[in-house]
């Protein structure tokens, strides 16, 4: 690893045992001042005594423990050489777990392990510069397919299944649209622990740079996002201000989206742990549980609603009780719109597959359906339902992509 990729680990090895003793400590004072409670008046000087003492103890142990986290990351540096912990595919993998589950800590804390939104060939970044996209993409075409993964992944994810399914490693949806299509795909990866808003933004500067430095004057341009890889991409959309007079340039080559099973109106499972972080937090002995589940990084917890826009959490407590701000971002117009979703149940449209869903999201979220006016407005045949997948499988099945050529040959014969 490099030297500071170490330190990075250390400084959140250190806030993390520092952490977990001070939840061990308030745990400890939640049962202790439940007992004394009990006792009343008459326990008040072992009480003193109690709380000094524990303070005192909790409070040297958290010290050591970061200082000697801290200590032992500054002589790791001194075995630390230039190859950095993204250069092996395990050490990408638990970089992108790392950054969805606390990115926003992350890049504060230890900037040297927060993944960039970057461009991605390889297993190496690619600056997005004349020279460096001209020598990535020696075939470099006037159409490009971009491809964003979701929570906790990387640009590999998509490769997920590829030797199963067509027998050929490193096979995917990118490189099957340029086999037959003439779409170049560009992967990236991104920091799935920030804000979608910050990743919109973060994205919207990377496609203009993109399209600006492209080898050769770009045509169109393709957005497919798997999971939270959609939201951004439509987050990106909005704060370009696409369809709008005043949009950025590389809207205007948009020409399709598709979105894989991504939360649009939210996921279940972060609304849970919202909740679950509410309930917790009622009482002195389960609170410090709620304090770590609250951990969790602020990318996750826009998935409550699939929240877009930066209004709706800057200044706001995202664990509060009330209910979010949620502001209604529609489909960006000049641009076709579509969906693929799963259910794990066979047939798509039984009874039990809106509640059971792909595992992670449920078919309303994913094709928007709101039953009211803040629907999104994803034609019928823009929606493609498919049963007998999970939430993961989205990435690499064979009726994924004919869903994708499909449309995408269909533009093409319109054009």
């Amino acid at each position: 690893m490099r030297r500071d990729e170490v330190l990075g680990l250390s400084e959140l090895a250190g806030m993390g045992l520092g952490g977990w003793t001070r939840r061990i400590a308030e745990f400890h004072s939640g049962i202790a001042d439940r007992a004394f409670g009990a006792v009343g008046d008459a326990g008040a000087p072992v009480r003193l005594v109690h709380d000094a003492v524990a303070g005192l103890a909790y409070g040297g142990v958290g010290a050591a423990l970061g200082v000697g986290a801290r200590a032992a990351g500054q002589v790791a540096t001194l075995a630390a050489d230039d190859s950095p912990l993204d250069g092996s595919p395990a050490g990408r993998r638990a970089l992108g777990v790392l950054n969805g589950l606390y990115g926003d800590s992350v890049a504060r804390h230890a900037p040297g392990l927060a993944i960039p939104m970057a461009v991605r060939v390889e297993g190496r970044s690619v600056p997005t510069t004349p020279g460096d996209l001209a020598a990535a993409f020696p075939d470099a075409g006037d159409r490009l397919v971009v491809l964003l993964h979701g929570l906790t992944e990387t640009e590999a994810s998509w490769d997920r299944g590829s030797q199963r399914e067509d027998g050929v490693p490193g096979t995917n949806y990118g490189t099957l649209l340029q086999r037959d299509l003439g779409l170049t795909p560009v992967f990236l990866r991104y920091n799935t622990g920030l804000h979608l808003s910050d990743n919109g933004r973060l994205l919207d500067t990377l496609l203009g740079d993109l399209v600006a430095a492209w080898p050769v004057p770009v045509r169109d341009v393709v957005l497919v996002g798997h999971s939270m890889g959609g939201l951004v991409a439509r987050a990106a959309l909005h704060r370009a201000g696409s369809g709008t007079p005043d949009g950025r340039p590389w809207t205007t080559l948009v020409r399709d989206t598709i979105t894989l099973g991504s939360p649009h109106l939210g996921a279940p499972l972060e609304r849970g742990a919202h909740a679950l972080t509410g309930l917790l937090a009622r009482l002195p002995e389960t609170r410090p549980l709620s304090r770590v589940l609250a951990l969790r990084s602020v990318g996750i917890k826009d998935l409550r609603r699939g929240t877009l826009v930066e209004d709706d959490w800057s200044g706001r407590d995202l664990d509060a009780g009330e209910a979010a701000a949620h502001t209604h971002v529609p489909l960006s117009d000049g641009a076709r719109h579509f969906v693929v979703l799963a259910t794990l149940t066979r047939d798509p449209e039984a009874r039990t597959a809106d509640l059971l869903g792909d595992l992670l999201v449920p078919p309303r979220s994913a094709s928007g359906d709101t039953g009211d006016d803040d629907r999104l407005t994803f034609p019928p045949d823009h929606v493609t339902r498919l049963g007998g997948l999970n939430h993961f499988d989205l990435q690499s099945d064979p009726r994924v992509y004919l869903a994708i050529r499909r449309w995408l040959t269909a533009r093409d014969a319109d054009v």
